[in-house]
């Protein structure tokens, strides 16, 4: 097979839109993230891949909390903004609905639900130029039963 069809083929791999949101000290960040997998059920895991050049990637890798907000079908405009929108908490939330988890985390109002995840620095694993993270599902809410946004590619070897 080619590489132009193993990237076609990747490319129609469906996933899920969510926008991961973190706090470290005083600062929020959020971006858009598809990589998400559900990983195990006792305890509830999930797995997220963030390419290594993210200032996200660096958070998780030195064992910052976050939240994993389901994007619905009617939310494109939430993709349009995370997916301009640096991850380095500059205005990542601005003019934008959110509360906070009992960890400080930022939870976007309006979506599906959320999950809290926390990962340990270890929990991680090189794939190339994206790092694999590990998480423990710590808590989580379902707001809505909207069906979710799933999103399909035409090139596998890119976002």
């Amino acid at each position: 097979m080619s590489h132009s069809q193993i990237a076609a083929v990747l490319g129609r791999l469906p996933s899920g839109l969510l926008v991961l949101t973190s706090r470290r000290g005083d600062a929020d960040a959020g971006m858009l993230v598809s990589w998400v997998m559900q990983a195990g059920f006792e305890p509830p895991m999930v797995t997220v891949a963030l390419h290594k050049d993210r200032p996200l990637a660096q958070w998780l890798a030195e064992g910052s909390p976050f939240a994993l907000n389901l994007l619905a079908e009617n939310q494109r405009r939430l993709v349009s903004h995370f997916g301009r929108h640096a991850d380095d908490g500059h205005a990542a939330f601005t003019n934008l609905k959110f509360h906070r988890t009992a960890a400080g985390i930022a939870v976007l109002d309006g979506t599906i639900g959320h999950l809290e995840c926390q990962c340990e620095p270890a929990d991680r694993l090189e794939s190339g130029d994206h790092w694999v993270f590990l998480a423990r599902v710590i808590g989580g809410r379902l707001e809505a039963g909207e069906q979710p946004l799933v999103h399909v590619r035409k090139n596998g070897m890119k976002y």
